[in-house]
């Protein structure tokens, strides 16, 4: 069962549930209260580790902080990665605190307000655009604070990648700007002195297939040199995406990094260096990297039977952890892996459910567990990316859980 194996590094000598080494029971009594979220920074490096091997040399490893932006766990990614991805000012704020070089912090997504233009204008990290309009606020920016942007383009390729939890590519989208358009938007900064330093492509995410991903890099450089031939002056900077998968179901299988990392040698060997020189190339990865060495742990408050179905309620649930909930892009529910610190009971199925007055707000749907008791905690794991701050907390007025870096 998957979830033997996610509960495998998170477990002792003795089969019981720990979490950097401290054991869960004695983590909660650190931690203070139920429900909380804890990473282990041990599980975080070797994965990172684990990328770096695979990847070639001179590929940036970049972490996209929208995956988990607490800000001890970003201070420290900072320490081991190339470059750290924001979406929003508050996220620019917190790669900015961990000391990482403004020149080394992407600013990407659509809706980017004046403000925050300004603030990354002054800051001076790159700004991916993703509109005409887009570029020429940032050049107002600029020009009210006496500085040149610095900008690339985040490019909707005209293709999407099967296989992806979430595509951002392909047909319309939100997201960059259509290849199609790109040679224009480039001449358009060209005439208004906006310098270009290169393109962003992300075309989907949570992907599990090598051989996909490989297709899609392809793709991609096909798309990046065709339209750095078209730049209006050389260009010193790429971003290939990422879209790197963990399983967290029963079936998933793990995706084969050593091949999408043979392939991206061979791209960035045989294609790219040949064609741009010694330009910075990278990937981004977010849920990758940290997905799978979080855990969301919840006390058991209750427990009753409800016609024929045992129900299990525990003290926190959706509005901590929405996409465990299944509300979060799944298309059909699956359980995500889920695990007690009870190993010695006998086993039992039960439904695990949370404090909200709602059907949505369900945890563990007809799991085998051993027996549950009021005051245990119960474990969700694959809880380390877009778990709290991608979950409703306000709803119903429940109190925020803590995090912890272990």
């Amino acid at each position: 069962m998957i979830a033997d194996e996610h509960s495998r590094p998170f477990r002792d000598a003795d089969g019981r549930l720990e979490v950097g080494g401290v054991p869960l029971d004695r983590l909660a009594a650190r931690v203070g209260s139920t429900p909380f979220f804890a990473y282990d920074r041990e599980l975080v490096s070797r994965r990172v580790a684990e990328v770096r091997a695979a990847l070639p040399d001179d590929l940036d490893l970049g972490y996209a902080v929208k995956a988990n932006p607490m800000p001890a766990v970003v201070q420290h990614l900072a320490t081991q990665v190339d470059t750290l991805d924001v979406a929003s000012a508050g996220e620019m704020a917190i790669a900015l605190d961990t000391g990482t070089p403004a020149e080394r912090v992407t600013f990407a997504g659509p809706g980017k307000t004046d403000d925050e233009l300004r603030r990354a204008v002054a800051a001076g990290v790159l700004v991916e655009v993703e509109s005409e309009g887009e570029v020429r606020r940032l050049l107002a920016a600029g020009r009210d604070l006496g500085l040149v942007p610095r900008a690339a383009v985040r490019v909707n390729p005209d293709f999407a990648v099967k296989g992806s939890g979430m595509r951002m590519g392909g047909g319309p989208q939100q997201f960059g700007v259509d290849a199609e358009a790109v040679p224009d938007l480039m001449a358009l900064m060209a005439d208004l002195g906006l310098p270009l330093e290169g393109f962003h492509v992300f075309a989907g995410s949570q992907n599990l297939h090598a051989a996909i991903l490989a297709e899609a890099q392809d793709r991609t450089v096909d798309l990046l040199l065709e339209l750095a031939k078209q730049a209006p002056a050389p260009i010193s900077y790429v971003n290939l995406g990422g879209g790197f998968g963990i399983p967290y179901f029963e079936k998933d299988e793990r995706l084969d990094l050593g091949a999408v990392g043979d392939n991206l040698e061979r791209l960035c060997s045989e294609r790219l260096r040949p064609v741009l020189g010694d330009i910075r190339i990278g990937i981004e990865l977010g849920r990758y990297l940290v997905g799978e060495a979080g855990v969301y742990v919840t006390r058991v408050v209750d427990r009753k039977m409800s016609r024929g179905t045992t129900y299990v309620v525990v003290d926190g649930g959706m509005h901590h952890q929405l996409a465990a909930s299944g509300n979060f892009g799944q298309v059909i529910r699956r359980n995500y892996p889920i695990a007690t610190d009870g190993a010695a009971r006998e086993p039992e199925e039960v439904t695990v459910v949370g404090s909200l007055c709602t059907p949505l707000d369900l945890l563990g749907d007809r799991v085998r567990l051993p027996r549950v008791e009021v005051g245990d905690l119960v474990v969700v794991h694959q809880a380390g990316a877009y778990g709290l701050t991608a979950s409703p907390t306000a709803f119903l007025g429940h109190p925020a859980p803590a995090e912890v870096l272990v």
